[in-house]
């Protein structure tokens, strides 16, 4: 017997779930659990998140400042 592997989540999903955590500081164990998903995965998801602004890749969509692009939106 073989492993069944779930599709991957949507991106829109992913995002939700890091949100619920993010915003509320509730324990992404507890999160994950009401999704039912693995807890490790959505710690991931936040992790990845909170390095590079996105939960689809580990490429930032944006400069942060630990890149020396001033983390964020200029302002004149």
């Amino acid at each position: 017997m073989g492993s069944k592997k779930k599709p991957p989540y949507d991106i829109e999903f992913r995002e939700g779930a890091v949100r619920i955590v993010v915003e509320t500081g509730r324990p992404a164990g507890d999160v994950a659990e009401e999704l039912g998903i693995n807890p490790g995965t959505l710690h991931s998801w936040v992790s990845r998140w909170r390095r590079n602004g996105t939960t689809s890749s580990d490429r930032p969509l944006r400069p942060t400042a630990a890149s020396g692009g001033g983390g964020g939106r200029l302002h004149r």
